[in-house]
């Protein structure tokens, strides 16, 4: 029996663009600014349930849940997922807690869908952590392969593409994989990576991502380092945080060295205090 749960499991049944949904979500009240976190494509809300083990996030109320078609989540029609979908649905899981303004963490293709919900309601985003997020077509080795490796059949794509991760080169790699088949529907596989790729490639991400108002941090696993723009977004204000024997996935390789990042850039702007007014 469980005495005292340091967060609370919860489920909702949503509409969002008149596609039912059962949203699968984990969360805690507390004083001081709400975090909000996004998974990346293959991931779940419990990459980020560890925040109540860090002395940093000591009472911070915060929220995690699994996408659509994704962990515990359930959606309607599979073939509706799309990035602007998912942001859609993050103010639908906002509004049932009331969150109005909040420090944004998104991964991957959480982090896109977080950049695009920043874009649009840039007076809920306090801060803004990119771990990884779309923000140049270059972003695309995972999502691009949905055109790289055409395959007509779901499933089929979807089970060589696990294949392809398991061996990538890459810290995570085959824990990453090691999983995606319960964490993700074959059927969302195509539009989610289908809406990644257009956005990537005609979207004007990076116009979007320097226009934020809010401070910024692009975290990136040291394997990682080459992406072309780096010290292009350190010299447009952007906070960079390379994370030591990592590649795209630090929650997975190297989740103190995430977590200790996330809280000195929330620390760096005092952001307790601001969300109380002292």
């Amino acid at each position: 029996m469980i005495e005292k749960a340091e967060f609370k499991r919860t489920r909702w049944s949503l509409v969002v663009d008149g596609v039912g949904l059962e949203i699968a979500a984990i969360h805690r009240e507390g004083d001081g600014t709400p975090v909000v976190f996004l998974h990346g494509f293959g991931s779940t809300k419990e990459d980020y349930a560890d925040l109540v083990r860090h002395a940093d996030f000591a009472g911070r109320p915060f929220v995690a849940y699994d996408a659509p078609g994704c962990g515990e989540s359930q959606c309607g029609d599979l073939g509706r997922i799309s990035i602007d979908f998912l942001a859609a649905t993050a103010l639908e899981v906002l509004g049932r807690l009331d969150i109005e303004r909040f420090d944004l963490v998104g991964h991957s293709m959480g982090g896109l869908t977080s950049l695009m919900l920043a874009h649009r309601h840039p007076e809920k985003v306090l801060s803004f952590v990119n771990i990884e997020g779309n923000v140049a077509p270059e972003d695309c080795f995972l999502s691009r392969q949905i055109f790289g490796y055409p395959q007509a059949d779901a499933q089929i794509f979807f089970d060589e593409f696990i294949e392809r991760a398991r061996h990538a080169p890459a810290y995570a790699s085959a824990l990453y994989a090691a999983s995606l088949k319960h964490k993700v529907r074959p059927g969302a596989v195509r539009p989610i990576f289908e809406s990644m790729v257009n956005l990537s490639d005609h979207g004007m991400l990076m116009d979007k991502f320097l226009g934020l108002p809010c401070p910024r941090m692009f975290m990136y696993g040291e394997q990682n380092a080459h992406l072309s723009y780096l010290s292009y977004i350190r010299e447009k204000g952007v906070r960079l945080a390379p994370i030591p024997h990592c590649g795209h996935f630090p929650m997975y390789s190297n989740p103190i060295a995430m977590w200790d990042a996330i809280a000195a850039f929330h620390r760096s702007r005092g952001v307790r205090n601001e969300h109380l007014g002292l």
